[in-house]
């Protein structure tokens, strides 16, 4: 009985850790193939802090607006996030792209209770 018990409670442990790890974000392979090509996805990710802040840390903390996202791909304000290094200005992203990836992270703002 022991056993059997303490089987059960590490399925009930993997089973956690699993509904854990499928809570992340799932990105549409339409806008991770954007953040693929212009190479977004080397410094950010959606749930977490890689190099940069994540893309839901991004809308959290600062509420922008998707005109404003595509302003800073272009432009980065480093002093908008200490703590975090420079990010390169990405000049080669198409106005169009950068405005459908902006359009996307708006849509992680957190949802008002």
């Amino acid at each position: 009985m022991k056993r059997f018990t303490k089987m059960l409670l590490a399925a009930g442990f993997f089973c956690a850790g699993t509904t854990i790890a499928n809570a992340q974000t799932q990105i549409p392979a339409d806008i991770e193939a954007l953040l693929s090509k212009n190479t977004c996805l080397a410094c950010h990710r959606v749930d977490q802090r890689l190099v940069g802040p994540g893309y839901k840390e991004v809308m959290a903390k600062k509420k922008y607006k998707p005109e404003q996202i595509v302003e800073l791909i272009y432009a980065p304000k480093p002093a908008n996030w200490p703590g975090y290094p420079p990010m390169a200005a990405l000049a080669n992203v198409p106005k169009d792209e950068a405005l459908k990836i902006a359009k996307w992270i708006v849509t992680l703002a957190p949802k008002k209770k």
